[in-house]
């Protein structure tokens, strides 16, 4: 089942026409709904952290579903299907906090407490889900770009594609937020950082000076934009450890037996702080050393695991690389941010959770950029 789904996901995520659907609705939400709320917000205290969340969940419906949620409309309205996913994500994470297994499970047999939420959240997500299918099923998808019409053309069990397009879900909103949530929050803390992406973004879009949003041309030149996104998560993953369980008796590279049903878990954010991984200025936010001569060179995905690799690496890293970079780079060419917290120093705390959300969000405050 899981070679089947990631063979399909792998050919409609791997597509040029997919690519650019994904990018213009990235663009159109960047232009059309996140740039004015900023602009009708200017010298007010915003949580960016929420801003991002709402921006990244719009996107992902209308890549996901061909649906969008108009969370980031001016008025910043509710939607049922944000909250139960947040509610969901949320009390499937706290399992993790509690002191034995045994208590949610015990729970979820009575259906009491936080097990009894859960499944009423996650019954409201798999309901509007399955609307969603419905509603595409009664008119015709098969000039439709969205995920779920795509997955529609080559299959027709609805609780398959239900399952696929709500994992999509999950894995491409709260990651591209909760990266660019930290971005911005090391961008604070080193504004020669921003005055480099400013200046590159100069040189690349220099026909275009005036534009706030780059094609996706322009974005795939900015080597020192790649470079602080992948500084940043490297710091911040926004997944900070991931478990495997071995399928069968096996050996690790350095010789540790691994029995079969053995949970093995690995951290990557510990892992991007480590001395003898990345050297003596580990804790260091510094972009500088991803490029060679200018130019970005990636890292081996097992030194640098935020995106997994080998046969379960992230299939949209890319996608996501290239959204986080559309995003940071409209604001920071348009915008001028000050992080409004206790000291800018701080590191962030982080809530229990699927992904790194900062507890207390990202309050900033936006002012039109006063150009040099």
């Amino acid at each position: 089942m899981w070679k089947f789904q990631r063979k399909m996901a792998s050919l409609e995520l791997g597509s040029v026409s997919i690519r650019s659907y994904a990018f213009d609705i990235v663009s159109d939400e960047i232009r059309n709904r996140l740039i004015p709320l900023l602009k009708s917000n200017i010298h007010t205290v915003l949580d960016l952290q929420d801003v991002l969340r709402r921006f990244s969940f719009d996107s992902i419906c209308k890549f996901s579903f061909g649906m969008d949620p108009g969370c980031l409309k001016l008025s910043l309205p509710d939607s049922n299907l944000q909250e139960s996913f947040d509610l969901a994500s949320k009390l499937s994470a706290e399992r993790a906090m509690t002191v034995s297994p045994l208590v949610w499970k015990i729970k979820r047999s009575l259906n009491i407490g936080s097990e009894k939420k859960l499944k009423e959240a996650i019954k409201k997500v798999d309901i509007l889900a399955e609307e969603v299918i419905i509603q595409k099923r009664k008119n015709d998808f098969s000039s439709q770009n969205d995920l779920l019409a795509r997955f529609m053309r080559n299959m027709d069990d609805d609780k398959l594609l239900r399952d696929i397009i709500v994992s999509f879900l999950l894995a491409g909103r709260d990651t591209v937020a909760s990266g660019l949530t930290t971005f911005f929050w090391l961008l604070a803390q080193h504004p020669r950082v921003i005055d480099e992406i400013r200046a590159e973004s100069s040189r690349v879009m220099v026909r275009r000076e005036k534009e706030t949003l780059a094609s996706f041309e322009e974005i795939r030149e900015m080597h020192y934009l790649t470079a602080a996104i992948h500084e940043s998560i490297r710091l911040f993953p926004p997944v900070q450890f991931d478990s495997k369980f071995c399928q069968e008796d096996d050996t690790l590279p350095d010789g540790t037996f691994v029995a079969k049903g053995t949970r093995v878990t690995y951290h990557p954010y510990a892992m991007g702080r480590m001395e003898g991984i990345w050297g003596k200025d580990c804790l260091e936010f510094n972009p500088e050393r991803w490029l060679e001569d200018g130019v970005f060179k990636a890292q081996c995905p097992f030194k640098y695991p935020v995106f997994q690799g080998g046969v379960r690496v992230c299939l949209g890293k890319d996608l996501s690389i290239v959204e986080m970079k559309s995003v940071a780079l409209a604001l920071i060419r348009q915008f001028d941010f000050q992080v409004h917290v206790a000291t800018k120093e701080q590191a962030p705390k982080f809530m229990p959770g699927l992904t790194a959300t900062m507890r207390g969000g990202l309050p900033i405050m936006v002012q039109e950029r006063r150009e040099q």
